[in-house]
């Protein structure tokens, strides 16, 4: 079955750096680039033109810069997902990009394959927050939390609260079909949930990523109670 087609808004001042994503991304199938900004201006203007499953966006723009971009995007769209990609990785940054609405955040340099994956994940309403960066930061935020509450809780714990849910079904020994079943969601957003969630918890197989969220608390006890 061929994967649910991906309409991408690609959003990079770096003329070869957009190229080389352009090409990349465009040779997958199931995505495609619909649209290129080279600020944020225009990012929001083709937010507003064209059907979109997630907008890729740069954070160091010209204009208006890629946390306004985003934010503006999310004020029209509240449904489009952001998923940010960058070289920069300060957590004064990461704070903006989540108050902002950002659905994720990747580092330049990350493998094709895993961008891929965190650009499907956020199209199937998942987040993603680069794992290096984001382990830095927790470390910097028990030390100094920040003021705002949705920061924290996004970098405490990395799973959605849809994440969650399926991992208290694995947990719960339920099988793709039965969880798609069970969420009145398919079977591929399933699947796209469970390799995300392996990918955040950083562990091979199901087994381990239920024992694991279970030791760390990841999953919230009433969504445990329920199965």
């Amino acid at each position: 079955m061929k994967p649910a087609l991906l309409r991408i808004l690609l959003v990079e001042d770096d003329e070869l750096f957009r190229l080389g994503l352009f090409m990349r991304l465009q040779q997958e199938p199931g995505i495609e680039i619909v649209a290129e900004a080279t600020d944020g201006e225009t990012a929001v203007e083709l937010a507003n033109q064209y059907p979109l499953d997630v907008v890729l966006l740069d954070v160091g723009l010209p204009g208006i810069g890629g946390v306004e971009a985003c934010r503006r995007i999310k004020e029209q769209h509240s449904q489009l997902p952001v998923l940010v990609l960058t070289s920069h990785s300060q957590k004064p940054l990461i704070e903006r990009l989540i108050a902002a609405g950002a659905q994720g955040y990747c580092l330049k340099g990350i493998e094709a394959e895993v961008l891929i994956l965190a650009l499907r994940s956020v199209a199937a309403g998942a987040s993603w927050w680069d794992q290096t960066v984001t382990s830095e930061i927790r470390a910097a935020f028990a030390a100094n939390p920040p003021s705002n509450a949705k920061s924290t809780e996004v970098l405490t714990n990395p799973l959605t609260r849809r994440e969650q849910e399926i991992l208290a079904l694995i947990a719960a020994g339920k099988n793709n079909q039965e969880i798609a079943e069970l969420l009145y969601i398919t079977i591929g957003t399933v699947r796209v949930h469970v390799h995300a969630i392996l990918q955040k918890l950083e562990v091979r197989d199901r087994t381990q990523a239920a024992v694991l969220a279970i030791q760390k608390d990841l999953v919230a006890a009433e969504l445990l109670a329920k199965h």
